[in-house]
């Protein structure tokens, strides 16, 4: 089984921590969304397995319209092979979800919605320039649950001055809308932000990392206390709400990411679009794909199977790591991971490694730690 994300690289405004590829110049929405659908018919060869997930982010994809978001799902219908009622997720920002587009979007092929909440709280929402304000984001929840079953909505936490309060606050109240799925995300200053320079400005205080584990910790307390299982480090779900779109790339699941700045995967082969609208439209309009390739060696390959598994309740199966990566491989996980075990950040059950709920939230730390340099 494979997916196919397609990035829409638009936005009405720019958000201050955003380091995505984006324009907020709309005027070429709609040869981008031909660009896309032509990128779509080039490489339909490149998948050989049914589709099971069709995902639309960005950017934000709910800049699209109705008839544009389907032009581009029948693109993947009339080149792939689809499965019976696939995952088709929408990202959608609440300004965009008004009680009409709802009920448009409930009557298209798309199934699931995620929607770009990141605060209930008026204060964050300015700092991070969010184009939606809080009665925006609570109304078209309670619009969105009238029509969609399965719907997810991502929260942010680690804002400078949000206290825990504040978060727990934000979280109870996801929760009291019962959602199935909820992404939460660590506040990250990325350079070439707005954010980034607020901070070196003194504008706005710097993220402080205790505080964001703290509110990690409180996060998942809370969800887990409500019935949701943290099968990845920022992806909650209820049973069978699990995202199958994110569950696939974290299992290490092929895919095809079509649009300017998407990545694509097959295993062997790491792929991405150029991170340019203009440049992109030029070369799919001439026949060419404007991306870069490359070939992942076996150690590449146990690297990203390392961090992948232990972000996951599936976590990195050891017997997996000595048949497709080698003994050797294996002897170097178990020297590498020694210390995180006795510091309990690490545990084996079942044959499979896994970080504990201490370790969870150093996860991409703790595996960077156990990378391979170089075995070939």
């Amino acid at each position: 089984m494979s997916g196919i994300y397609i990035h829409i690289p638009f936005c009405k405004q720019a958000c201050h921590y955003c380091d995505f590829h984006f324009s907020t110049q709309l005027g070429k929405k709609e040869t981008m969304v031909k660009a896309i659908a032509k990128e779509l018919v080039l490489r339909k060869s490149e998948i050989e397995e049914v589709v099971e997930t069709i995902y639309f982010g960005g950017g934000t994809p709910s800049v699209l319209s109705n008839d544009e978001i389907e032009h581009l799902i029948q693109a993947v219908y009339d080149n792939y092979k689809v499965i019976h009622n696939p995952e088709i997720t929408l990202e959608a920002n609440p300004d965009d979800l008004s009680r009409n587009r709802i009920i448009q979007l409930s009557k298209s092929p798309i199934n699931r919605l995620s929607i770009g909440i990141q605060s209930f709280s008026e204060e964050d929402l300015r700092l991070m320039n969010r184009a939606h304000n809080a009665q925006e984001a609570e109304n078209c929840i309670r619009e969105a649950r009238t029509h969609f079953d399965n719907i997810s909505i991502d929260l942010i936490y680690g804002i400078p001055g949000m206290d825990n309060e504040r978060w727990k606050a934000n979280i109870q109240k996801a929760l009291d809308f019962d959602l199935p799925h909820i992404s939460s995300y660590a506040l990250t200053v990325e350079p070439r932000t707005a954010l980034k320079k607020f901070i070196e400005k003194g504008v706005v205080p710097d993220v402080d990392d205790e505080q964001a584990q703290e509110q990690f910790h409180i996060l998942v307390d809370m969800l887990e206390a409500n019935g949701f299982v943290n099968y990845e480090i920022s992806n909650f779900g209820k049973p069978d709400f699990f995202s199958q779109n994110n569950t696939a790339y974290w299992l290490g699941k092929t895919y095809l990411g079509v649009g300017p700045s998407a990545h694509s995967f097959d295993g062997t082969h790491r792929s991405w679009n150029i991170r340019n609208n203009p440049t992109y439209i030029k070369k799919i309009n001439e026949g060419e794909l404007p991306s870069e390739i490359e070939t992942l060696s076996t150690t590449d390959r146990y690297n990203e199977y390392v961090m992948t598994g232990l972000r996951t309740i599936w976590g990195v199966d050891l017997d997996r790591i000595a048949s497709e990566f080698g003994e050797n491989y294996l002897k170097y996980l178990n020297q590498q991971s020694s210390k995180f075990l006795e510091q309990e950040l690490l545990a084996v059950k079942d044959g499979k490694l896994l970080t504990t709920k201490k370790g969870k939230f150093l996860a991409d730390g703790i595996a960077s730690d156990l990378f391979m340099l170089n075995l070939e």
